[in-house]
């Protein structure tokens, strides 16, 4: 879902027929998995999977610097919305992470310096790797987030044509070594050590450390490749040597999972020498009620402790709920309304804070800031956000779901 932003860049640009189109298959089947195993929240000694609690219990659990985060796509980068306020925003209302798409066709859309046209010659700043690359996006939002002192988890993904997979499909590389140059790129720039930080000598030096490779391996339309671990994990071989060459302390976030996630993290480790290329996992929760979102997260916790992990932190990259339900035909089972998803977010970020000490999570990122509130069959993430966006008149207004986020996360902060 990370990608909603690219779906707005890409109907500007009118290219609809590479458009990554989320509907979510199997969310359905989620929804039941997340309801038939509350019950077994109690075999992790999870607390709050009555889904009874709400925000007062929340002043009583601080959490960490950094635990409370927010995903950033969609129309935030729309032309007609000043990103910095918004970033503002955010933090005032306690975020302290965004988790960002670092988008590598937009960066590196030729695979030859020869080949960029000479209108586009002063976009490109040099060619790691040998690949030219336009850095103009993500400096963008590491200035902005660096002013704010907001941490990013910037999500990498998305092959240019020039190594585009044998389905014709730009979304997984066909080749795994120009990814992990763009990597290498892209830690050399942003990282501790990173060129981005002596040439901007007047922002607050905010490197990033860690790096997610690729999202929702998992599912067929973000990779061609099924069953997928294998050739992810050839992927993830690459990414984890470049990012440790270029920063030895820079952390790898493996690509989120989602549905039956921990059944894929499974098939993950069955990889030989896998466990030793992530020090991060990820998982993207989606089930009805907030009780549900921990039980998942439970049973990723009991496949990484089975799988010699008991240490490895868990991140929630993708938490929330769509307020789709009857305004939006083709709905998923955990849509609701605007004030169920206020009630919901209310009552699953205490929960999160409850458990993060049994679960090991080191955070979570909620899906997401800003929405158009508008589209048509199973477009339910169109509604996910804690503010509307309208189209027609470009004006942002808060929903109860982001007044009920502000003051819950300011409650776990305290």
């Amino acid at each position: 879902m990370i990608s909603l932003r690219r779906h707005y860049t890409r109907c500007v640009r009118g290219a609809l027929a590479s458009l990554k189109t989320i509907e979510r298959p199997s969310a359905r089947r989620l929804v039941a998995v997340g309801l038939s195993v509350l019950a077994g929240s109690a075999a992790f000694g999870l607390q709050g999977a009555s889904g009874a609690s709400g925000p007062a219990q929340a002043a009583g659990t601080p959490v960490p610097a950094g635990f409370v985060g927010m995903n950033a796509d969609g129309p935030l980068f729309n032309s007609h919305v000043r990103l910095s306020g918004q970033l503002k925003k955010m933090v005032s209302s306690g975020v302290e992470r965004i988790r960002v798409d670092f988008d590598w066709a937009q960066a590196q859309p030729y695979a030859k310096c020869s080949e960029v046209p000479s209108a586009q010659a002063a976009s490109f700043v040099g060619c790691p790797g040998g690949v030219p690359t336009d850095f103009a996006r993500t400096d963008r939002i590491v200035a902005q987030a660096a002013k704010r002192h907001l941490g990013l988890l910037p999500v990498v993904m998305y092959s240019p044509p020039w190594d585009a997979s044998p389905t014709g499909s730009h979304i997984q590389p066909a080749h795994d070594r120009p990814y992990g140059q763009y990597l290498t790129a892209l830690v050399r720039r942003y990282g501790p050590k990173g060129s981005f930080w002596s040439a901007n000598p007047s922002l607050p030096k905010d490197p990033i450390t860690e790096w997610q490779i690729w999202n929702e391996p998992d599912l067929s339309f973000t990779w061609a490749t099924q069953p997928f671990a294998r050739s992810y994990v050839a992927l993830l071989r690459v990414a984890h040597q470049a990012i440790k060459a270029a920063d030895p302390q820079g952390k790898v976030v493996l690509g989120a999972l989602t549905n039956y996630g921990w059944r894929d993290l499974a098939s993950i480790y069955k990889v030989p020498g896998s466990r030793n290329l992530f020090d991060r996992v990820a998982a993207d929760v989606y089930t009805q009620h907030s009780a549900g979102v921990i039980t998942i997260l439970g049973y990723y916790r009991r496949v990484m402790d089975k799988n010699g992990d008991p240490h490895k932190p868990i991140v929630a990259t993708e938490v929330g709920w769509p307020s789709d339900r009857g305004v939006a035909s083709g709905n998923p089972a955990f849509s609701t309304t605007e004030k169920g998803q206020a009630t919901k977010l209310a009552r699953l970020l205490p929960q999160l804070a409850r458990n993060r000490g049994k679960l090991g999570l080191a955070g979570f990122f909620y899906y997401t800031w800003m929405t158009t509130d508008h589209g048509g069959p199973r477009t339910w993430y169109f509604y996910s956000g804690l503010l509307r966006f309208d189209r027609s008149t470009y004006k942002i207004s808060p929903k109860p779901a982001y007044w009920a986020f502000r003051r819950t996360a300011h409650q776990l902060e305290s």
